[in-house]
């Protein structure tokens, strides 16, 4: 038998504890459906079970169990850093700061191991080159398009977004896999059209449509 390092096993154990803050931070999006705001650790997981079913739509080859993993920790500083909503231009400002502070205490947890392994796959999500973070930073546009679309569009009516913010997001999307892409253009199109998604800046200026749905009379 293995003797246990007691030092090892209390950081790992109170890294454990820690994380589980993760479900007290509230999202600005929505379950399916409608309801109650999901918190992060439920969109983590929803992220990694979709990175394993949507696989094969990725544009290049990645390690699955890496990615997923990528997934389940890419939101983490938000326990100290809170979320920030992808629209907040001003709260995006201070954004780096803030989860680079939350990196080096939460992480800072770990043994140091096991720690520097963690901040590296939050750092390579984040700056989104590999494959795997790519992939990763698809699903990470794609889940709140698909909560979003099936509550009726109420979050992105709540704060009033625009396709060019929305389509200005989902480049990332794009980078990890063409096809999901294409799918997120589609939804875009259909909330444009109900109304749910406001046109783009240059188009309501214009008073034009812009070209890819009807906006349904939104100036």
């Amino acid at each position: 038998m293995q003797e246990i390092d007691q030092k090892r096993l209390h950081q790992q154990l109170d890294f454990i504890l820690e994380i589980d803050k993760e479900k007290n931070v509230f999202r600005q999006t929505h379950l399916s459906g409608g309801g109650r705001a999901e918190n992060d650790a439920e969109h983590a997981w929803h992220m990694a079970v979709m990175m394993a079913l949507l696989a094969e739509y990725a544009d290049d080859d990645f390690d699955l169990a890496r990615g997923m993993l990528m997934c389940l920790i890419h939101d983490i500083v938000e326990i100290d850093a809170g979320d920030t909503y992808a629209y907040d231009e001003k709260a995006k400002q201070t954004q780096n700061d803030r989860e680079e502070r939350a990196a080096d205490r939460i992480f800072g947890l770990l043994p140091e191991d096991q720690g520097a392994k963690l901040r590296a796959l939050f750092e390579e999500f984040d700056a989104g080159v590999t494959p795997e973070a790519r992939f990763a930073r698809a699903m990470d546009n794609l889940q709140p398009v698909l909560l979003n679309n099936s509550n009726g569009g109420g979050d992105w009516r709540r704060h009033h977004v625009r396709r060019d913010q929305i389509e200005k997001r989902q480049i990332g999307t794009k980078r990890g896999s063409v096809s999901l892409y294409n799918l997120v253009e589609a939804i875009i199109d259909k909330n444009v059209a109900e109304g749910n998604i406001a046109p783009a800046a240059e188009a309501a200026a214009s008073g034009q449509h812009d070209g890819k749905g009807d906006a349904d009379g939104i100036a």
